[in-house]
């Protein structure tokens, strides 16, 4: 009867830890990635009251007579399944599907977790907000941006950190330039810039009607000196001879140097006067290669153009386009340009017109990209057929030491993926460079693959770190350390570190959370199981006391 009493008992015990994981499953089914538990029951050793014998040549073998003493608790396993995403709108709340774990430090040890409603704190590190554990990162992401500190897998989210500007090497042209078209009338080409603002007492002079003296340019006297004037002629032929040396003193005027570039330099084309701005004009229209430029040197103070801007640009075919860039300071300049049909079959220029900002200085031979070709056969970019390189070099006022260096990127020789020469309308554009302004970070999102990625104030998003996802063996057999958090244990292997998508990894999903996977209906079920198992084994106690009680009143 003393077995009756024991088996009861024990199976009182098992069914109230069978309550009792059920009734924390209950209690966990808004917890995030929560993984509910079972449990499994054994029976217990067994009291063998005769053992076994063997068959002889004259009687058979006998079984063995054995009584249980109870039950006792199998295991207590979690149940390591997928729990539902649900989309939260948080982009730094995070959800796993498939394997893998958070990785998370205390300064101590690392935690494993598959909640991942993560946050930003005030020292700008992605952490749990409840428990301030740090996000790890994998790989160097980030780094070379000083995004992330090498030898630190803290995931650093740089709200503290300015992106510096990038300035513009690089700028992508496409689309299609005519084989075909033409104006009715060829273009004339026309370049103009300012040589100089005169001032008559105080008041800009009516350069329109007046040539005034050349007596003071940027607060300082004329003096004497000479300008230099270099260029080509609409052919092409560099300019030469004595006209490109001009004189000037305080009693020059501008009227002195426009008829001086007219009667002693300039061939096919004419100087004038407009505005305050000298203005050159081609005599005849079509292609032209005319371009002019001045420096000046002497005693006296004459601030000489950059370059001149090409208002007009001659030729029977012309297509403009303009891009913005940047330079190293992150100021935005806009490039206007345009591909001109030369003489030559198949063949087009690229020059830069003009150019928006403080611009110190471009070379007239920087400025034109020649003997952009095509293949007459199916109208594929050839390549460059002169010796001139595809590019623009431009020295920006702030950096006048360092000449910034643009290469134009027209396509693949032989293939249709840039630009190409095919009948109908010119529709070529610049369609990208590679240059930004400084910015800062406005907003943080995590892809699939673990990357945070980082969007700027100047549009450039950038790579910040990348999340590092542990994998274990035997996940199921991780020691919870509370707040949904887990250690590994002697049975579930060390942590192999990997990202999402890698080696086994499971997807991340910004802006959703893993639901609890306990199941409300499995669990009442269980409750109901426990409950029953409960009452009989209390039945099975009592049943026996009162047999008990029985025995002593045969006493009496």
């Amino acid at each position: 009867m003393s077995f009756a009493l024991s088996a009861g008992v024990t199976g009182l015990q098992a069914h109230q830890k069978m309550l009792d994981i059920a009734g924390n499953n209950l209690a966990n089914v808004n917890t995030t990635a929560f993984k509910s538990s079972r449990i499994t029951f054994a029976e217990l050793l067994s009291e063998t009251i005769k053992k076994a014998s063997q068959p002889t040549s004259g009687i058979g073998g006998t079984n063995p007579q054995q009584m249980g003493t109870g039950v006792g608790i199998g295991g207590i396993t979690p149940n390591m399944s997928q729990g539902n995403l649900v989309n939260t709108g948080n982009p730094l709340d995070l959800g796993l599907e498939g394997e893998g774990y958070f990785v998370l430090s205390d300064s101590e040890q690392n935690l494993y977790t598959r909640a991942g409603a993560f946050g930003v704190d005030a020292a700008s590190n992605l952490v749990d907000p409840a428990t301030g554990y740090l996000v790890q990162r994998i790989g160097s992401v980030g780094e070379s941006d000083g995004f992330q500190t090498a030898g630190d897998s803290n995931i650093h989210v740089p709200y503290d950190v300015a992106m510096a500007a990038n300035a513009t090497s690089e700028v992508i042209v496409s689309g299609n330039l005519s084989a075909d078209a033409e104006y009715d009338s060829p273009q004339i080409q026309v370049l103009s810039s300012n040589i100089a603002y005169t001032t008559n007492g105080g008041t800009t002079a009516d350069l329109t009607t007046e040539i005034d003296q050349l007596d003071q340019f940027s607060g300082g006297p004329l003096g004497s000196g000479t300008i230099t004037i270099s260029g080509y002629h609409p052919d092409g032929t560099p300019f030469g001879g004595a006209g490109t040396t001009f004189n000037v003193n305080n009693s020059t005027t501008l009227g002195d140097f426009v008829d001086h570039l007219n009667n002693n330099l300039l061939t096919d084309s004419t100087a004038s006067l407009i505005n305050g701005r000298i203005r050159v004009t081609d005599d005849t229209g079509g292609y032209s290669l005319s371009d002019i430029n001045f420096t000046y040197a002497g005693d006296g103070t004459l601030e000489t153009p950059a370059y001149f801007e090409i208002l007009t640009v001659g030729g029977d075919e012309v297509k403009s386009i303009n891009i913005t860039v940047y330079d190293t300071q992150g100021g935005r300049h806009v490039l206007s340009g345009a591909f001109v049909r030369t003489d030559t079959p198949n063949t087009w220029d690229l020059l830069l017109m003009s150019i928006t900002g403080n611009v110190y200085d471009i070379d007239m031979q920087d400025r034109r990209i020649d003997d952009i070709a095509f293949n007459a056969s199916d109208g594929s970019f050839f390549g460059l057929s002169g010796t001139d390189d595809p590019e623009f070099v431009i020295t920006f006022g702030h950096d006048t030491a360092n000449p910034q260096t643009i290469e134009l990127v027209m396509g693949t020789v032989g293939q249709l993926d840039g630009l190409t020469q095919f009948a109908g309308n010119s529709t070529a554009v610049a369609r990208g460079q590679d240059g930004y302004a400084a910015g800062r970070l406005s907003t943080v999102s995590v892809d699939n693959e673990g990357t945070v990625i980082g969007t700027f104030s100047n549009g450039i998003k950038k790579d910040i770190a990348i999340l590092q996802i542990a994998l274990f063996q035997n996940p199921a057999a991780l020691e919870s350390a509370g707040g949904g958090y887990f250690i590994p244990s002697a049975n579930s292997g060390e942590a192999v570190a990997t990202q999402a998508m890698t080696g086994g990894a499971g997807t991340i999903h910004g802006g959703a959370l893993e639901k609890s996977n306990a199941d409300v209906a499995t669990e009442f079920v269980n409750m109901i199981q426990a409950q029953n198992g409960f009452q009989a084994n209390a039945r099975t106690i009592r049943i026996a006391n009162e047999i008990l009680r029985e025995l002593t009143n045969l006493i009496r």
